[in-house]
């Protein structure tokens, strides 16, 4: 592997990168929130198209040439250079955060597949709230990366602006587009709004932005892949995506299985779960309109595990408790700063984080609600355990009062 420092350069084609491969960024960041992003500019350094500023709010660009998939501390972007148009002239990928400075960063680093990498530090910054930490870029007919490591004086927003976007709610006018070979989209602006419910019961109104509803509505729970403190480094080659999460029971050599499900009721008064356990997986183009994305018994999906929702349909779904479950293993709930992103065209991503602390295997985390057709999103975070005869599902279903009728049951 080749190991780059500030301000080398040299060709992907030197480095054995010619096809797609992955820019992955591992920020150590600790409490403080860093935001990633890569910006798709013009032969002039401007986002000329905002089609091709890929973040968190906008996770793939046109024909998926780029797209990211956002887990904590360790960002993945996928590359395929060969999708992009003519006029994106270079890929610039950058951290920034509106917590603190960029001073206090842990030993971090941005790689090439496993062609390349570039360490930098907190101890190259002073108190930047950004920096641009590397560039894709053509050259005389090839493509090549610079490692830059640059602090940048502002936030998210400031690198937007110095890219010449423009940011939604802003007053400043729109830059002129670039010329390219094919005609201009038209002019928009890039929301850099998040939504965070911070407190239990704390709840946000989404309102529709058009007739056909809140389109394919993603719920994605995933985990923070920073080790806590006193646990084994996450690159450690026997921990796999939870392994790195919760402590292993002497004795177990099998890994921990932690399932996303939800309990749904419809506008006709039906109810009933969709999860892995008893292969419930739900459909999304009939009802309950709501389809769970497959079962990770492994941990090794970085991506964590989707339930996708039909928003064109949203009329006839009344209410959604999105919940985890440990199936099995033993729960720690403390070292997983898990989170839970709603994703909905359109609209700001929202985030619930399951910020307490819990030894029960169940936590019904957020509930989305029908409320006069607008959207509601609820933080719950709050834990269950079965008792007797009553089973941690049961005692949520109580919680609730879905009323359905459980028995034990096993995934095949």
């Amino acid at each position: 592997m080749t190991n780059f420092t500030r301000g080398q350069k040299g060709k992907l084609a030197d480095l054995g990168l010619t096809g797609p491969f992955a820019v992955t960024l591992d920020i150590a960041s600790g409490s403080m929130e860093v935001d990633v992003s890569c910006f798709g500019v013009d032969a002039n350094g401007k986002l000329s198209d905002d089609r091709y500023m890929v973040f968190y709010n906008q996770k793939s660009a046109p024909d998926n040439a780029v797209t990211v998939e956002l887990n904590g501390p360790r960002s993945v972007f996928q590359i395929d250079l060969a999708r992009l148009p003519a006029a994106i002239d270079k890929l610039v990928f950058t951290a920034a955060t509106e917590q603190g400075s960029m001073r206090a960063l842990g030993n971090s680093s941005l790689a090439l597949g496993s062609a390349a990498t570039f360490a930098f530090a907190g101890v190259d910054f002073q108190d930047e709230k950004a920096v641009i930490i590397g560039e894709l870029y053509r050259r005389d007919g090839s493509w090549r990366f610079g490692a830059v490591g640059q602090g940048f004086a502002g936030g998210l927003a400031a690198l937007l602006k110095h890219f010449g976007g423009s940011e939604a709610g802003s007053s400043a006018p729109a830059p002129t587009p670039a010329p390219a070979p094919a005609a201009a989209p038209p002019a928009s602006k890039i929301s850099l709004s998040k939504i965070r419910l911070e407190k239990r019961g704390d709840k946000i109104s989404l309102d529709k932005r058009d007739s056909g509803g809140y389109g394919r509505i993603k719920v994605n729970l995933n985990w923070n892949q920073n080790a806590a403190q006193g646990q084994a480094p996450a690159s450690k080659p026997d921990t796999g995506f939870l392994g790195k999460l919760f402590a292993r029971p002497a004795g177990r050599t099998g890994g921990i299985d932690l399932d996303i499900g939800c309990l749904f009721e419809l506008s006709n008064g039906s109810k009933s779960a969709v999860q892995a356990l008893g292969n419930s997986w739900g459909a999304f183009d009939r009802p309950p309109y709501i389809h769970l994305e497959g079962d990770d018994r492994t941990g090794s999906i970085s991506s964590g595990e989707n339930i996708f929702v039909n928003g064109t349909h949203f009329d006839q779904i009344k209410r959604v408790l999105v919940y985890a479950f440990i199936y099995e293993g033993v729960p720690n709930w403390a070292a997983t700063d898990g989170v839970v992103t709603i994703e909905i065209p359109g609209q700001p991503s929202v985030e619930v984080r399951l910020d307490s602390d819990s030894q029960h295997a169940m936590c019904a985390i957020a509930m989305l609600e029908n409320q006069g057709g607008n959207l509601q999103v609820t933080k719950l975070v709050e834990y269950f355990g079965g008792q007797g005869k009553i089973t941690a599902h049961q005692a949520m279903d109580e919680r609730y009062n879905f009323g359905l009728n459980w028995k034990a049951g096993r995934k095949d």
